[in-house]
């Protein structure tokens, strides 16, 4: 496959000569598809679609992927990538800080059109899941890598005592998933998504924190407030 340094087009901007390189090219294509799936969803989803979006020649896309399908499964990889790198540090962060806010920001750290996108032509289109799990590795694919970390995160905590030994992380980190599912698959407003996240993350953590610890003591308010236990 050619690098996109080597990529070239015929502009549609008569004021750009023909064959300009075009920098970035696969970041350009990629957000262009997420415009077009955002506003009008993956059903309408074609390569002339997304180069038109991009501004860029139609046989474009042809010229570095081999299909449709190869072009979309490059893009489900580069951001199923993106939504790891970021929860991937989630576990790192155990016996720091709030619980809450640690979970909140793994969640929003990828751009909600970009989850939005993800999730929507993964759903519609599910062999795309296996293609990137083939690529990153299981449970990689959309929202699956933010499940993963944030149960691991929350078993970390739970070691630490700063989430009660009757939760149960991997329950909680699925329905912190399913909510971030439904919002982004309804597409929420960004800062509408950003504050019921928020607020159900937070009530789903006091929830667990405020529930007697493995040794039957009350859990610590400081740790609810980002302290570590004493």
């Amino acid at each position: 496959m050619n690098t996109c340094s080597n990529a070239w087009q015929v502009s549609y901007n008569p004021d750009v000569p023909r064959g300009v390189a075009i920098p970035e090219l696969r970041q350009q294509l990629f957000s262009a598809v997420e415009r077009v799936i955002t506003r009008d969803g993956p059903g309408r989803l074609s390569g002339r679609a997304v180069t038109a979006e991009a501004g860029v020649a139609t046989g474009l896309l042809h010229a570095h992927f081999a299909d449709l399908d190869d072009f979309l499964t490059a893009y489900a990889v580069d951001r199923s990538f993106l939504v790891s790198a970021e929860a991937a540090n989630l576990p790192e962060r155990a016996g720091t800080g709030s619980v809450a806010e640690n979970l909140c920001d793994a969640v929003l750290a990828t751009p909600p059109q970009t989850l939005l996108t993800l999730a929507r032509l993964l759903v519609s289109r599910p062999e795309l899941t296996g293609r990137v799990q083939a690529v990153l590795g299981d449970r990689t694919a959309g929202l699956g890598a933010i499940e993963t970390a944030a149960a691991r995160y929350l078993a970390d905590e739970q070691r630490l005592g700063r989430v009660a030994s009757t939760a149960q992380p991997a329950v909680l980190a699925l329905a912190l998933v399913g909510v971030l599912h439904h919002l982004v698959l309804t597409a929420t407003p960004e800062a509408e998504l950003h504050a019921r996240i928020r607020h159900t993350v937070t009530t789903l953590v006091e929830e667990v924190t405020a529930a007697p610890t493995r040794h039957g003591a009350p859990a610590s308010r400081a740790a609810t407030k980002g302290h570590d236990p004493k």
